[in-house]
């Protein structure tokens, strides 16, 4: 890991940033992320960085107003190993691959002092205007952030800026995944990029478990010459972050300076920096509740208010961590789109913001149902249940959420003027055991689930066009619906046998049908007599089933697949007839 350091001529004037592996980076005053606002000789774009694993080659931009200055002599083009560095105007950018480990080898403080969060927030600050002009800056940070990663280097900046004696600062967290729960740095800097920086694991875990500040001193003031056993420090102290988000989090902060003495003392105590850890508990305080906000929106994304409050307080990174579960997943393919595409080709803008609404329709009836929304595959929704939380009526669930996402496009079918009416859907459910979880980065995450349910799922939405129907459900999630004592879940038709395209095993594939108050038009005695005439034909009787198809209603599109299938066959079952369709 590597990373770039821009340093202006003030403290304030800085921030350290990874470098990402063989990607071009455009460095200016306006770059948004890699800018430097504070130099008005950078030019708004000012030189293109691209950093290969090794070395990090800087190239001037054409239209660009000042030079390079590299090793002293002005150039265009500046080639760095790490330690070396380039500047521009009144800014020094500087590579550095140097990564720091906490260290347990840190010796007993010479002296200890424990804050209290409830006393932090009683006591006065010695120098308020500082203080608080700082901390004016943080509701901007918050804002503007686009990321959980950028806003870890400008809150350590912040803190490098604001707190003049410290040489270092880094952000620290437990590593939940690992065994062993070692401290990871999330992101660190410090003043002299020469000087040994290693945060004592000793005081991380001894505020992330008492969950209190406390600050330690390696100075031995009665010794006859200064004695600093950590790195050259002779102070740190440590600030756990509260809420659920950043459970195991923490600030750190060290230095080899003394602290403003206050009035009522001229000499080095632990009790002296009560500023400085006040500061810096408001800023975890903050951190932590911005934290909590951006968690949030994620979760309101994925579930529904229902599963959403039941995981409320828990640990995030316990409760979404991938495991093995009983789930029903459903899938929903929105058709007519590529038609669609091409007959608005003059107003993508217009087709794709009629796509969104169909995409929210789905969604919308995913979480009302208490459903977690998992991928999209652009036309296409996913959704599932029986994750996070156990959900012993998940088929259920998903078999209502279908049968309410069909009647909202028949609805808007018989409306032309509706902005889905030509839109279509089919939808495919199956239920069984599955893994499901996060996966991602901090930025970037969402939750999905994988198995072979879901593959089945899949194919049956698909082969809702070729069966003519809008819901296909598998066996499992069929069973459930048969037992169950809710009409609303809906009624089940057997359709067929089949062994779908691209799996191996064969499937009996069933129609979820709108309880009898909402779809008059198929009977139970039609339903009845369709699996009779099903049933005939995987037994060889194929005359008996087209005749027992005539008791189905002629405008029954299901009965049209199988009287089609019957029919290319001469009526006759082929040699060596299994009763299964393959597809």
């Amino acid at each position: 890991m590597s990373y770039l350091i821009a340093q202006g001529p003030e403290a304030g004037h800085r921030w350290r940033r990874k470098l990402p592996k063989n990607s071009a980076l455009i460095l200016g005053r306006m770059s948004s992320t890699w800018g430097t606002p504070w130099d008005d000789r950078i030019s708004r774009q000012h030189v293109e960085v691209y950093w290969d694993g090794s070395q990090l080659v800087a190239s001037k931009i054409a239209n660009a107003r000042n030079s390079i200055f590299f090793q002293g002599k002005e150039t265009s083009e500046a080639r760095l190993w790490p330690g070396e560095h380039f500047v521009i105007g009144s800014t020094t950018f500087t590579l550095d691959d140097r990564n720091i480990e906490a260290t347990i080898d840190a010796p007993q403080p010479i002296e200890q002092q424990t804050f209290s969060a409830d006393y932090l927030r009683q006591a006065e600050f010695y120098n308020a205007e500082q203080r608080i002009d700082a901390l004016s800056r943080l509701p901007h940070i918050m804002a503007t952030a686009k990321n959980d990663s950028e806003l870890y280097v400008q809150i350590v900046s912040l803190l490098m800026s604001s707190i003049p004696q410290a040489s270092a600062v880094a952000l620290v967290a437990l590593r939940k995944q690992s065994s062993d729960q070692s401290i990871e740095i999330l992101h660190w800097d410090q003043r002299v990029a020469t000087q040994p920086f290693s945060p004592s694991e000793r005081l991380i875990r001894q505020v992330l478990e008492s969950r209190e500040s406390i600050v330690h001193l390696w100075e031995d003031r009665h010794a006859p010459a200064p004695f600093t056993a950590v790195d050259g420090l002779d102070w740190a102290f440590c600030t756990p972050l509260a809420g659920e988000a950043c459970h195991g989090w923490a600030i750190y902060v060290a230095g080899a300076h003394h602290v403003d003495r206050t009035p009522q003392s001229d000499t080095l105590d632990a009790r002296m920096f009560l500023d400085e850890v006040k500061f810096v508990e408001i800023v975890a305080t903050s951190l932590g509740g911005m934290r909590e906000v951006r968690v949030a929106e994620r979760m309101n994304q994925f579930f529904s208010p229902l599963v959403a409050e039941a995981i409320a307080g828990q640990n995030l990174d316990q409760v979404l961590a991938p495991r093995e579960a009983d789930v029903s997943v459903l899938f929903c393919d929105l058709r007519g789109f590529s038609r669609r595409s091409e007959q608005n080709a003059d107003n993508l803008f217009g087709l794709l913001q009629r796509v969104s609404d169909a995409l929210g329709v789905m969604t919308r009836e995913i979480l009302e149902f208490g459903g977690v929304v998992g991928d999209f595959h652009g036309d296409a929704a996913m959704g599932f249940w029986g994750w996070p939380l156990e959900q012993q009526d998940a088929a259920e669930r998903a078999c209502r959420t279908a049968l309410a996402i069909r009647a909202h496009f028949e609805v808007a079918a018989r409306n032309e003027n509706d902005p889905l009416a030509d839109f279509r859907i089919g939808i495919g459910i199956a239920s069984g055991r599955a893994v499901a979880g996060k996966i991602g980065t901090v930025d970037q995450v969402k939750v999905t689930v994988f198995g072979p349910v879901v593959n089945l799922a899949s194919r049956l939405q698909d082969m809702t066009k070729r069966l003519h129907t809008p819901i296909l459900i598998d066996d499992s999630t069929a069973q459930q619906i048969r037992n169950s004592n809710h009409a609303d879940a809906g009624r089940v038709r057997r359709v067929a046998v089949v062994r779908p395209y691209g799996l191996q095993a064969s499937h009996e594939i069933s129609e979820l049908v709108p309880p009898l108050c909402d779809f008059p038009q198929l009977s139970d005695q039609h339903i009845a007599a369709y699996e009779k005439a099903l049933d005939s034909m995987r037994t060889g009787d194929w005359e008996k089933s087209m005749e027992l198809l005539n008791d189905v209603p002629t405008n029954d599109r299901v009965k049209d697949f199988l009287s089609v299938f019957l029919t290319q066959h001469n009526r006759k079952p082929p040699e060596h007839w299994d009763g299964v369709i393959p597809f």
